[in-house]
């Protein structure tokens, strides 16, 4: 099974209910008690709304590049940003 990293926190709840929906997917498709292999990137939303009330994309994507390269070293095999 493949580890998926899933950037998360643009908000908490959110990303709690894509984490359920994967594990959910993961459970229908495989059965048993199989669960999906994740790592999770969680945003503080505070510091990403600042950005982009500045209309500062250029570090806004910054973040969110650094976040998924974090992932990845964290053994992510793809990524999902919510």
């Amino acid at each position: 099974m493949r580890t998926v990293g899933l950037i998360g926190g643009m908000s908490w709840e959110s990303t709690a209910l894509y984490y359920k929906y994967l594990n959910e997917a993961v459970k229908q498709r495989i059965g048993g008690l199989h669960s999906s292999k994740t790592v999770i990137w969680s945003f503080d939303f505070h510091e990403i709304e600042a950005l982009q009330s500045a209309g500062d994309w250029e570090n806004a994507t910054k973040k969110l590049i650094e976040a998924a390269r974090s992932l990845e070293k964290a053994g992510a095999d793809c990524l999902l940003n919510y």
